[in-house]
């Protein structure tokens, strides 16, 4: 699949099925969370299972190679896979408004 696919399908195709109408487009107005990649470092570590939720809990954790930063409302989140103690996100809920769409 190309890559402009796979991102279509993990970002505004699932934003919009949430209700989520400010998400998953880059354009003004809307909340525009970036990851800058390598593609040719891009990969998976093998799956781990954790168990550090409350009373106990187990989740699954996968670690990624070829991420260089994410941004979420312009402040740089993840450098190099550390987190930089940036917390600028907000809980969720419900359907969420946008801008005129911008795009076809």
């Amino acid at each position: 699949m190309p890559v402009e696919a796979v991102v279509h399908q993990i970002s505004e195709r699932p934003a919009a099925h949430l209700g989520w109408l400010d998400r998953g487009v880059v354009a003004p107005g809307y909340l525009a969370d970036l990851n800058v990649i390598d593609l040719e470092g891009l990969g998976c570590a093998p799956p781990m299972i954790t168990a550090d939720l409350p009373a106990g809990g187990r989740r699954l954790l996968q670690a990624a190679t070829g991420y260089h930063w994410t941004v979420k409302k312009g402040r740089v989140t993840f450098e190099e896979g550390t987190h930089t103690g940036e917390l600028p996100g907000a809980l969720v809920r419900g359907s969420r408004s946008c801008p005129q769409k911008a795009h076809g």
